[in-house]
């Protein structure tokens, strides 16, 4: 049989002792289990009636506390009711940030969290930032290139991070790119990109304001002293007098303006003025999201002046000048026409901060790679290089042009 008093129960066994029926009335008191033998039914209802009303009234425990244990959980219940958490929960919360603080306050971490995170929205992770920050960039007006190195980076850091931005360090991030075993100068291109995108989280409110990034905390790679290759004039007028046409002016428009190939594939003829001897490069065009103008050199528009200019510069499929420079014996070093201009264009002009200006970069970065690389009479003898008198575009095909390659060559070189 089981008496209650609320939510307090206490049972009856019935027994027997000899040849007399017992009942037995169990419950607990203080901390101890307590059984009394009653001779009557009467008697034990009464017993277990009075015990279950002092265990509901909390006199007594049926799970073991005391009168003052009981009161303490039930004002422990009181204060976590506002929070809808149950008390257990709570305590196992307190006990985890008790073991990771050691000494530390509880009340004193929590109060430079707080300052730290204030206005910062928490929970936000890595994957979910970037359809955001490609958007944001696409609105920057940023050049579609730069969009694209942006996003890939990005995506290729949250692959390897999925969890909240706000909880990666720096060493993590370090870490990771130093796995990745690239050469210096790919992983510091990898790491700005990342400190890109952590800079935008910081300016919409997911990383706290007064601190540094943990992107901008990793050390950057030491890349060393690079060797930049350019061509010498010999070498130029080797590719331009086996050139076709469109061949020709990717290599006159990189070799004596220092474009990009990447510009020079989105440039239209009509930004290329003859008459004021410019190049206009609009801002979608140009890496850097920034117009430019570049000037045209006197040899360079002896090159270009004869070709049809209608449209753009370069068709659908642009020519790889590689192939070109394979066919002739010869190396292509990356980036060598743009190299070969800006070394060519400093030894002429002595100005780092006006070539840095025409090739849209940084008047350091002209400084650092491209001073001293060359002579002012190598100079002199690169924008000397022009086409022979009486020359036309080539026109003719593949197999025409190559046998006529050398008598070209050997023109344009006296």
């Amino acid at each position: 049989m089981k008496i209650k008093h609320g939510s307090a129960v206490v049972p009856i066994y019935k027994g027997r002792v000899r040849r007399w029926d017992c009942y037995t009335v169990a419950y607990h008191m203080n901390g101890k289990r307590v059984r009394r033998n009653f001779g009557s039914l009467e008697k034990a209802k009464a017993e277990a009636q009075l015990m279950a009303r002092k265990i509901q009234e909390g006199k007594s425990s049926s799970n073991d506390l005391t009168s003052a244990q009981r009161e303490n959980h039930l004002a422990a219940e009181r204060l976590m009711a506002p929070f809808k958490m149950p008390l257990v929960a709570a305590v196992e919360e307190y006990a985890r940030c008790r073991e990771l603080l050691g000494d530390v306050p509880l009340i004193a971490a929590i109060q430079e969290f707080v300052r730290r995170n204030r206005g910062v929205q928490l929970g936000v992770k890595v994957p979910d930032l970037i359809d955001e920050f490609v958007k944001a960039k696409a609105e920057d007006n940023l050049s579609r290139i730069y969009r694209f190195q942006l996003s890939g980076s990005v995506k290729r850091f949250a692959a390897a991070f999925p969890g909240e931005i706000l909880t990666l360090k720096s060493g993590d991030i370090d870490r990771w790119l130093r796995s990745l075993n690239h050469t210096p100068v790919t992983r510091n291109s990898l790491h700005r990109c990342i400190k890109v995108f952590f800079s935008f989280a910081k300016s919409r409110g997911y990383l706290p304001q007064s601190e540094a990034t943990a992107a901008e905390l990793v050390p950057v790679a030491k890349e060393g002293e690079t060797n930049t290759e350019i061509f010498q004039p010999a070498e130029m007028t080797k590719l331009l007098a086996a050139a076709s046409s469109e061949e020709l002016a990717l290599l006159a428009i990189g070799g004596f303006a220092g474009l990009r190939m990447a510009e020079i594939k989105r440039l239209e003829w009509n930004a290329v003025d003859l008459d004021r001897r410019i190049i206009t490069l609009r801002a979608d065009q140009a890496k850097t999201a920034s117009r430019r103008i570049v000037p045209i050199s006197d040899n360079l528009a002896a090159w270009i002046e004869p070709l049809p200019r209608e449209g753009k510069v370069v068709g659908k499929v642009a020519p790889d000048l590689t192939k070109l420079a394979e066919k002739l014996g010869m190396e292509w070093p990356r980036n060598a026409l743009r190299h070969s201009y800006i070394s060519y264009r400093l030894a002429v002009v002595k100005d780092a901060a006006k070539v840095a200006l025409e090739a849209g970069n940084s008047p350091d970065i002209i400084f650092k790679h491209y001073r001293e690389l060359v002579t002012e009479q190598d100079a002199k003898a690169w924008f000397a290089i022009n086409p022979p008198e009486g020359w036309a575009p080539p026109v003719v095909k593949l197999r025409r042009r190559e046998m006529r390659h050398t008598s070209l060559s050997d023109k344009i070189l006296s």
